[in-house]
């Protein structure tokens, strides 16, 4: 597989989301990406994607959000030539954070970033698997404010239409590899 210049199309790369009812609770339907990325040709071609609307924006670092957005922001940040800053949930960071809370579909959450990890006037892109509700992006976009970086934009996975979450993004440029069904689902 090494060196494989074949590639998924989205209908294929969408095939390979699993549907897990009841996870974590009663109601939400998980988005389980799990076997996309263990075919690398899949995991390849989503990243591919992910990165593509931002080739050429010089874009200085990519923010990963905890914990899945992490697996594909860094090899995004990778093809775009930039750094990659993790936002992680509360107390994993060891030294000092901006930190934001946020509403999810089933519960609140926070994200942390260091306070020296965007350079003010830095060029950000936010990276995360999933675009439900909206609240972690918005979350993140405020993180990245805090720190006086300028957000180009976003960029998903999946991404749930019927749950509205573009409405969090302030109007910035949001891409997302593929808008699937109208079930609940996410991290």
């Amino acid at each position: 597989m090494a060196g494989e210049v074949a590639r998924r199309t989205v209908t294929q790369l969408e095939d390979l989301v699993r549907d897990v009812p009841d996870f974590p609770t009663a109601g939400i339907v998980y988005k389980d990406i799990t076997p996309l990325l263990a075919d690398p040709v899949a995991m390849a071609s989503a990243i591919d994607a992910m990165a593509a609307p931002w080739l050429g924006s010089a874009v200085d670092f990519v923010v990963g959000v905890e914990a899945r957005g992490f697996i594909l922001a860094a090899p995004v940040a990778r093809a775009l030539e930039a750094g990659f800053v993790p936002a992680r949930k509360p107390g994993k960071l060891p030294s000092a954070t901006f930190s934001e809370s946020y509403g999810l579909e089933y519960g609140h959450d926070s994200l942390e970033i260091h306070t020296d990890s965007l350079p003010a006037g830095s060029r950000v892109v936010i990276i995360d698997d999933v675009l439900a509700t909206g609240g972690t992006a918005a979350a993140a976009a405020r993180l990245v404010s805090a720190s006086g970086a300028d957000l180009l934009g976003f960029g998903f996975l999946i991404e749930l239409p019927l749950l509205g979450g573009r409405s969090q993004l302030a109007g910035l440029a949001a891409h997302a590899v593929m808008s699937l069904g109208t079930e609940q689902g996410g991290d």
